[in-house]
């Protein structure tokens, strides 16, 4: 207990707090793509019983035998684009799968690492440039990093790294690595505590276990929580204290930011973020170390925010997307955000606007390891599963 107050307070006095709010309105990149993509290859029609939602509806396989995807993202000419962790990426096109390798600078494959997250410049019609994240160098020192690409149709430039981690870790676990343009054309994306350094997660001059907040030529803006700080790494920082964040959404409806970020044993968490906000990461956690051995004596802390959502035991949330009140496919949706879970193997909802976050597990046909989940402007559902021979499902109403 002796050894946990102290390192306590060492990071507690490092932490300065201020009220960050955003006023723009709106939100381009990966969830505002419009354009349905034809169902091919075999469908087959489901109803959803008493779940949510109701209505009758289509799942057909758009991508088979992917290799271990992250993410996707669709473009606005109905083009898929699928992350494969080896630092490939899978383009789906009238109804044609083909593979490209990515030329990035000092990928790093291993453990959890490799290519990870894309989303789209908001100016993509105009610039065909794409944003990914993945982790880069070796096992003694290694890191995520941010690098823009341009796409022609059937293949990209040689990537250019816009920004990179300031904190170097020798751990290949614990990248986080998700993405997200906000409403003012600034790029917001996690970065993990590295499993075995935790306590960095706290220390504002260390940019693991933090989210960031860049501009897209990767210079950092100066309304940024700590911008005053005399580090540069701390000017970059959004918020702190977190795990491992695989998800993060923008609710146009509220313009509110959240996200979601793996616990331990226990302990997963959607939060509500806010800049300059401390998530209490490892100091304040409801999961146990895998030893079950206690992480922290406390829940609570003063400074520090509890989660909205606490999953107990785990369900090891993966990809998260904002079904939105413009979105009208599946109504019953509108409001709610998606989760792909990797230990519970299912689809889940939870209600952002009763105030309850009550969850429902959707489409329940679809099962097995889920890696991610994307909506389109209308309304119809993408699902990644995981692993070797992976899939992409869609899911639109009939």
């Amino acid at each position: 207990m002796k050894a946990i107050n102290v390192l306590k307070s060492a990071w507690l006095s490092q932490i300065k707090i201020k009220p960050f709010t955003y006023t723009s309105k709106g939100v381009t990149g990966k969830q505002s793509i419009c354009c349905i993509t034809l169902c091919w290859l075999l469908s087959f029609t489901v109803h959803a019983g008493s779940t949510l939602p109701t209505k009758q509806h289509t799942i057909a396989p758009l991508a088979t035998e992917l290799n271990s995807p992250w993410s996707m993202v669709k473009l606005p000419n109905c083009t898929w684009l699928i992350t494969e962790r080896d630092g490939h990426v899978v383009i789906i096109k009238n109804n044609k799968q083909s593979r490209v390798k990515l030329a990035l600078d000092g990928i790093y494959v291993a453990g959890q690492g490799g290519l990870l997250d894309i989303v789209l410049s908001p100016d993509f019609n105009q610039s065909s440039e794409v944003f990914f994240t993945y982790a880069q160098g070796n096992l003694d020192a290694n890191r995520v990093v941010i690098a823009k690409a341009t796409f022609n149709g059937s293949d990209f430039s040689q990537p250019k790294v816009v920004y990179q981690v300031a904190t170097d870790k020798d751990t290949p676990q614990h990248y986080a690595g998700r993405a997200l343009v906000l409403p003012d054309n600034t790029l917001l994306f996690s970065s993990g505590d590295g499993f075995d350094h935790r306590e960095q997660a706290q220390v504002i001059t260390s940019q693991l276990g933090k989210t960031l907040r860049i501009n897209l030529d990767g210079s950092v803006p100066s309304d940024n929580p700590f911008i005053k700080h005399k580090n540069l790494a701390a000017q970059a920082v959004f918020s702190l204290g977190h795990r491992n964040p695989q998800g993060l959404v923008y609710d146009y409806d509220t313009q509110q930011i959240v996200s979601h970020e793996h616990g331990p044993a226990g302990g997963d968490e959607l939060n509500y973020l806010t800049a300059g906000s401390n998530y209490g990461w490892p100091v304040i956690t409801y999961g146990k170390d895998y030893s079950q051995a206690r992480i922290s004596p406390f829940t609570e802390y003063a400074g520090m925010k509890k989660p909205t959502v606490d999953w107990t035991p785990s369900i090891a949330p993966s990809g998260m997307a904002y079904y939105g009140s413009k979105q009208s496919a599946f109504p019953a949706l509108q409001k709610h955000v998606l989760l792909t879970t990797l230990v519970d193997k299912k689809l889940y909802a939870v209600n952002l606007a009763n105030g309850k976050f009550s969850q429902s597990h959707v489409f329940p046909e679809i099962t097995g390891r889920l890696r991610d989940v994307y909506v389109t402007a209308k309304g119809n559902i993408g699902v990644l599963t995981d692993g070797k021979d992976a899939k992409l499902l869609f899911i639109t109403p009939q």
